[in-house]
């Protein structure tokens, strides 16, 4: 498949189209939103959704197999933060405080671009590694701790509670959902999910489509900030995901992923949180502008990774695993 044809079945998809009635009905400053409480009740099931089913495909996995993924994702996950904030800091000009901050957002990853990916591979019938789920769950803490580790270092008199920044990142909805549901999609193995199948696959693409909406009206506000953030923070959050993608697909063809998991895993690399990682930041440094970071991560990376960034590394994958 070449690099057009992957745009279109990507901007084709019932889920980016969600996404983009969300944002277009903003931009029409239309009366259309969700139920208070209906966000939330989307975001616990669709992580969920993926930790269950990554638990269950866990089961068939040989460890053997896994080890060199686990330990790629750990090493991208160290490195990106601590890439991004040099950038920040030494090219953009930034100030510590907002540059880790930042940062803390690009070296975590996003469930819903997950969650948007594996049902795009799943769309055009690509297969790709049942750990992938795990690898999500591995990427989501690590490059925040580091982060916030280095704006204390940078400027010492940041005021932080190190002990409650921890609690919430290991205690968070999304640790608490992903990991519980690996777990149990573990012990159930195949044969206890086909109990629960027809709500946790049947359903998913559908619910994935219904929070997308919210994803797009939510972005759709957070676009009147983009005059805010300035033009290098917009090419950085564009420019830097695509090198941080491309990254981890080599990586990923190094640590023999298939074609679809080192896709997978690229956009694992390139996107940025916006669940863990603000509720983490606000906490341990309470200075930074959410305006920055919130912008950055939502209305500029994950508009641009699941239009244009996914096919991207599709075919960077394909073009790889092909010569």
């Amino acid at each position: 498949m070449d690099l057009f044809s992957a745009f279109g079945s990507s901007l084709a998809s019932p889920m980016v189209l969600a996404f983009a009635l969300g944002i277009i009905a903003t931009l029409l400053k239309s009366d259309l939103k969700f139920p208070e409480g209906m966000y939330m009740g989307l975001t616990i099931y669709l992580l969920f959704a993926i930790g269950i089913k990554g638990g269950v495909k866990l089961t068939s996995v040989n460890i053997v197999d896994f080890y060199k993924p686990c330990l790629t994702a750990i090493a991208m996950c160290i490195a990106i933060p601590i890439v991004s904030y040099f950038i920040l800091v030494k090219i953009g000009k930034m100030d510590k405080l907002n540059a880790a901050a930042i940062a803390a957002h690009f070296g975590s990853v996003s469930a819903v671009t997950f969650s948007e990916g594996t049902a795009f591979l799943d769309l055009m019938k690509i297969s790709y590694e049942g750990y992938m789920p795990a690898m999500l769950a591995i990427m989501e803490i690590p490059a925040i701790i580091i982060a916030i580790y280095i704006a204390k270092k940078a400027l010492p008199k940041t005021q932080s509670n190190m002990g409650k920044v921890l609690h919430e990142l290991f205690t968070n909805k999304g640790t608490i959902l992903l990991l519980g549901g690996i777990c149990i999609g573990l012990i159930t193995g195949k044969k206890g999910f086909e109990q629960v199948a027809p709500l946790y696959d049947g359903l998913f693409r559908g619910i994935l489509c219904l929070f997308l909406l919210e994803v797009g009206l939510v972005a759709g506000r957070r676009l009147y900030d983009l005059k805010k953030v300035g033009f290098f923070l917009f090419a950085f959050g564009i420019i830097m995901p695509v090198i941080h993608a491309t990254v981890g697909i080599y990586l990923g063809y190094w640590a023999g992923l298939s074609m679809g998991g080192s896709t997978i895993f690229g956009l694992l690399c390139a996107s940025a949180s916006y669940i863990a990682a603000p509720a983490a930041v606000r906490i341990a440094i309470p200075e930074a502008n959410p305006t920055y970071y919130l912008t950055a991560s939502l209305a500029i990376t994950f508009p641009f990774n699941v239009t244009f960034g996914l096919p991207l590394y599709l075919t960077i994958a394909q073009n790889l695993y092909a010569s």
